[in-house]
């Protein structure tokens, strides 16, 4: 993630994972120092970086934001960082479900029951300590 003083114009958000600046060199038939193989001329990459950032230099900065997040890598790392983060809270619920009295024990609360039954647990555990 960047900084709010870091530019995002060096990120080439028009293009996906499967898509990148180099897969248009194929196409354009500039493979002039590559000796055949299908790679890009260095001259060819710095003139479509150039393009790239001047396309993204009239865009707004929520464009420009708008354009990277909409890239599958983006998209990638942030669902898996959102899996992170439920596994995460799920966890915590089943360690606050341990420490719960239920009847029958091993009972199956959803989380709300699980906090309801948290805060009166909370209440009657404050009530025998005042008496």
């Amino acid at each position: 993630m960047l900084n709010s003083d870091q530019t995002e114009i060096d990120l080439p958000p028009t293009h996906s994972e499967s898509e990148s600046v180099f897969s248009d060199c194929g196409r354009a038939g500039s493979v002039e120092d590559a000796g055949g193989v299908g790679l890009c001329a260095p001259s060819r990459m710095a003139e479509q970086g150039e393009a790239v950032k001047k396309e993204l230099q009239h865009l707004s900065r929520e464009e420009r934001r708008r354009r990277r997040r909409a890239t599958a890598k983006y998209r990638t790392a942030h669902a898996t960082r959102e899996r992170i983060r439920v596994e995460a809270f799920n966890m915590a619920f089943a360690e606050l479900r341990k420490l719960l009295p239920t009847l029958p024990p091993d009972k199956k609360l959803s989380k709300i029951e699980i906090l309801r039954l948290a805060i009166c647990y909370i209440s009657y555990l404050n009530h025998v300590l005042d008496v």
